[in-house]
C-alpha cells in the first residue's frame, strides 16, 4: 500500500508492505476561525485577566517567539498580539527570536516566519547565547548554574512566550516555559539543561511532566523571570491550528499538554522490526540535527536490533552551527559516544543532541533519506538509503518474510509507546 511521509514541503509517497501499521495522531481539523479563536483567548484566557486590561500604552513590550526550526505560525500569532495590543506605539516592541543554541535567522527568514509588515514595523533581535553583554543574570539554579537570560526580555515591562505545544523528546512536551528556557538563555545555564545526567535521565522522555528535571528546570528558570502572559497553539499534520491556549504560563501550559496528550501520544500492543518515520517535514526537517527527533519517536516502538528508516530533507545541512557533527567524529561507535558524552570530565556544546541520537543508535539500526551526501550521513554513523521501498525488499532477508512493519507518516507529531511490564 501507499502512504506519504511528511517530507520538505512536498512530502514524500512510498510502498510499503500491505500488512503494516500506520501509526498517526487522532486527526483534528484545523479551526474554521483561527483569529477569532485567537483572540478569544485572549480575551479570555486563562489564569489571567483580558491581556489588552493587562498592557498600560506606556508599557515596553516583549514577545518571545520559536525559532525557524519549529512550525509556530507567528506570521499569524505576531500581528493578532499586535493588534490586540493596538494602544501600545510599536516602537515599544520587541520580538525576540528564541534561537536557543541555534543559528541566527536573516532577514529574509523573518519575513517568512513574521510578514513583512512585522519585520518593517517591529524591532526584532535574535537571542545570541553566547554573547553576555545581550543577557543578564536573574539567579541560580538549583540545578547547579547561574540562569542568565536575554536583556530584552528581562527588561521589558510586558513579557508574552508564544510557542506550539507537541509531546517532547526529553522534555515531555514543547511549548510554554520552553520558549524562556532554552529558547532566551545564556549558554551556560543551556549547557546545564542540556547535560548528559539531565538528558540520560529515565524520566526526561517523551509526555512526562512528573519529575522530569527537564521540565522541572525550565519551570524554575521561568519562575525568576516569569512571562506575564503565554499564547500557544496545537497544530496538525497541515500545521493548521487546532487549538489555543492563551494566560498564565503554567496553568495553560498545563492545559495545552493534556490535549496534546490525549491526541498525540498513540499506544501500540507490540514493537516492530522496522519503523519507518518522518520528522513532520519541513521547518522541523531542516537538518539532521533536528531529525533526531522523528527517529527518537521511532525508538520508542522499535524492537532491540530493530531499524528505523528516517526520511528527513536536511536542507539545511547538519546542520552549520555548533558542535554536533564535530561529536560525532569523536569516537567510532555510538557506544564509544555515550561513554565519552556520560564521563563527568566532557561538556561540550551540541552534545546533548548527539546523546539522544548514540541511545538510538546503540539500540537500533538507523537508515537516512535526505537530500544529503551520503558522505555525511556516513560520517554521522547513519546508514544513507536512496530508495526506501528497496531497503524494506533487503530488509526482508535480516527479519524473514513476516518482518512487521510500523509507519510514523507525522513523524515526532505522533508519540507512539508500547506498554512493557
Amino acid at each position: 500500500m501507499k502512504t506519504t511521509l511528511l517530507y520538505g514541503t512536498e512530502g514524500l509517497t512510498i510502498e510499503v508492505p500491505d500488512h503494516s501499521v500506520i501509526v498517526e495522531p487522532k486527526h483534528l481539523d484545523g479551526l474554521k476561525d483561527e483569529k477569532k479563536a485567537v483572540q478569544d483567548a485572549l480575551r479570555h484566557p486563562i489564569g489571567t485577566p483580558p491581556l489588552r486590561e493587562m498592557v498600560k500604552e506606556t508599557d515596553t513590550v516583549a514577545i518571545v517567539i520559536s525559532d525557524i526550526t519549529r512550525p509556530t505560525p507567528n506570521h499569524k500569532l505576531v500581528p493578532w498580539l499586535i493588534e490586540e495590543l493596538s494602544h501600545v506605539p510599536h516602537r515599544n516592541f520587541v520580538i525576540i527570536n528564541g534561537t536557543g543554541t541555534h543559528r541566527d535567522q536573516t532577514r529574509e527568514e523573518f519575513v517568512q516566519m513574521l510578514g513583512e509588515w512585522v519585520v518593517e514595523n517591529i524591532r526584532i533581535v535574535n537571542n545570541r547565547c553566547h554573547d553576555k553583554d545581550a543577557l543578564v543574570n536573574v539567579g541560580r539554579s538549583q540545578f547547579g548554574c547561574d540562569v542568565y537570560l536575554n536583556k530584552d526580555y528581562v527588561h521589558a515591562d510586558f513579557r508574552i512566550v508564544t510557542g506550539f505545544i507537541e509531546p517532547h523528546f526529553f522534555a515531555g512536551f514543547s511549548g510554554g516555559p520552553k520558549g524562556i528556557m532554552p529558547g532566551i538563555a545564556g549558554i551556560e545555564t543551556i549547557q546545564t539543561f542540556h547535560n548528559a545526567r539531565m538528558i540520560g535521565d529515565p524520566l526526561a522522555t517523551w509526555g512526562n511532566m512528573k519529575n522530569n528535571p527537564l521540565q522541572d528546570m525550565t519551570r524554575e528558570v521561568n519562575r525568576l523571570c516569569k512571562p506575564h502572559f503565554m499564547l500557544n497553539v496545537t497544530l496538525n499534520g497541515k500545521k493548521e491550528i487546532t487549538n489555543v491556549f492563551a494566560g498564565e504560563l503554567f496553568e495553560a501550559h498545563d492545559q495545552g499538554c493534556a490535549f496534546a496528550k490525549e491526541h498525540a501520544m498513540i499506544r501500540c500492543h507490540e514493537r516492530f522490526d522496522v519503523v519507518i518515520t518522518s520528522n513532520s517535514g519541513y521547518p522541523l526537517d531542516q537538518n539532521l540535527y533536528q531529525a533526531v527527533k522523528g527517529m527518537s519517536a521511532a525508538h520508542k516502538i522499535v524492537k532491540k536490533g530493530g531499524t528505523i528508516i528516517s526520511a528527513a530533507e536536511c536542507r539545511d545541512g547538519l546542520p552549520n552551527h555548533g558542535n554536533y557533527a564535530a561529536i560525532l567524529q569523536m569516537r567510532k561507535t555510538p557506544q564509544e559516544i555515550l561513554e565519552m558524552i556520560n564521563d563527568d570530565s566532557f561538556q561540550m556544546f551540541d552534545q546533548w543532541q548527539v546523546q539522544k541520537q548514540a541511545v538510538i543508535q546503540v539500540w537500533a539500526d538507523v537508515y537516512v533519506y535526505s537530500t544529503l551526501p551520503d558522505e555525511d550521513v556516513r560520517k554521522a554513523m547513519f546508514k544513507p538509503t536512496a530508495d526506501i521501498e528497496q531497503t524494506l525488499e533487503e530488509l526482508k532477508q535480516k527479519y524473514g518474510p513476516n518482518m512487521t512493519v510500523a509507519v510514523l507518516p507525522l513523524g515526532p507529531l505522533t508519540i507512539p509507546y508500547v506498554e512493557e511490564g
